[in-house]
């Protein structure tokens, strides 16, 4: 007797128990569910909410390894034990076994604790609530250690999930009800009630400090705190990485957002497998750059000085916006949320346009708090069925106008 038949005997077994949308979510996650549908016409096509939230979490396995051999990467160099990366990819003192085993250790059980924590919480609101496990948890569950500083407390990560999962989520109605990106909500969550472990000069980035005889005398320690590449430009001081470095990923961060390259590479994954809306990541991007250009030229006119705490960020060239921080990510794997993004074709643009321009400008005013692009996201998430109305409002009043001319 196989597992398949084994796993199909126990479900007839504990079906119509409490228990049985556990059991359930794990038989349907491994094998195809025995429902289907018996009258009328389907729609019939190979594509269902789990093979659409398992598309999105094989993107996003790329940035999850090399998140790994970075945070190695960035551990041995600010120790010493390394030369930096002179802008290769391919380069041997990156790709190593000790660089990824120290990620890996690192990062893993930030992993375990997301989908431990948010997964059990599924389970139990579907056995309360006598409903099916959805599997939309599955992409939250990847996106939560990827958005997150390498070094936050497990528990911190815990509460944040819980949070996330309860008020982010079920309490709209589970999938596909949610206003806010679960992801998102549990980042906020742990900026606004623990904002030093997420923000400042003290996360852990030790690719970020300059080694001085101090530092190198701390090559025991598991960890050194010091700056990301936008808390050192929002205090007016030069970024110490080449743009290539920046955009191939060699460069302190959280886990999954530091390779602009990887992360462009997925999205083109997502738009080819069509998951992902290719008109929220391009007006995202141009939303972007339209208020790096208007920053720029507010530089060049002088009306901004050196002096000027705004200065560091609003003189950054306006492509640069995007390959550093987190915007790339957000704009790829959290704004084409396509639960809480828009939904008609014009609303994702203006949606897009509006959350890489609000990005800029909560970056560049708002020292403190540089990476701008999650605030933004959230905020369009509460006006994405807003911009549908009037834009379904006005395709109608386009057609009572066409109407009514044919009719005259």
């Amino acid at each position: 007797m196989n597992l398949k038949t084994r796993l199909h005997i126990l479900k007839r077994k504990y079906r119509g128990s409490k228990l049985a949308p556990a059991f359930n979510a794990l038989h349907t996650f491994l094998y195809l569910p025995d429902e289907t549908t018996h009258n009328g016409t389907h729609i019939k096509a190979a594509d269902d909410l789990k093979r659409t939230m398992n598309t999105v979490i094989m993107a996003m396995v790329p940035c999850l390894i090399f998140g790994m051999f970075n945070a190695g990467y960035q551990h041995n160099l600010a120790v010493g034990e390394i030369q930096a990366v002179a802008g290769s990819f391919f380069s041997s003192e990156f790709w190593t076994l000790d660089n990824l085993m120290i990620g890996f250790w690192k990062i893993i059980p930030l992993v375990i604790v997301s989908y431990g924590v948010g997964l059990g919480i599924e389970f139990l609101f579907a056995i309360i609530k006598k409903h099916e496990v959805e599997e939309g948890y599955l992409v939250t569950g990847m996106l939560v250690p990827l958005i997150v500083p390498i070094d936050i407390p497990l528990w911190m990560l815990a509460v944040a999930v819980a949070f996330g999962v309860v008020i982010g989520k079920e309490v709209f109605g589970g999938t596909g009800m949610n206003i806010l990106n679960p992801a998102l909500t549990i980042r906020a969550f742990l900026f606004f009630a623990y904002p030093t472990w997420m923000s400042g000069d003290k996360v852990w980035v030790e690719g970020a400090v300059e080694r001085t005889n101090e530092i190198a005398a701390g090559a025991n320690l598991d960890a050194i705190s010091g700056e990301t590449i936008l808390g050192t430009l929002a205090q007016g001081k030069e970024a110490a990485f080449s743009t290539w470095d920046m955009f191939l990923g060699f460069i302190p961060g959280s886990v999954g957002e530091t390779s602009t390259l990887l992360i462009l590479l997925g999205g083109l994954f997502l738009i080819f497998t069509k998951v992902g809306s290719w008109r929220i990541m391009l007006s995202s991007a141009l939303g972007a750059i339209v208020m790096g250009i208007i920053f720029n030229q507010i530089v060049d006119a002088g009306v901004i000085t050196e002096t000027s705490k705004f200065y560091g960020l609003m003189s950054t060239p306006y492509w640069e916006h995007l390959i550093i921080g987190g915007f790339a990510f957000g704009t790829v794997f959290m704004a084409t949320d396509p639960v809480t993004a828009s939904q008609t074709n014009k609303g994702k643009w203006i949606y897009g346009f509006l959350i890489g321009f609000i990005s800029i400008l909560i970056r560049v005013f708002n020292p403190a708090y540089p990476e701008g692009v999650m605030l933004a996201i959230l905020l369009m998430n509460v006006f994405a069925p807003t911009i549908d109305h009037y834009v379904v409002q006005g395709n109608v009043k386009q057609r009572m106008k066409r109407l009514k001319a044919k009719t005259a």
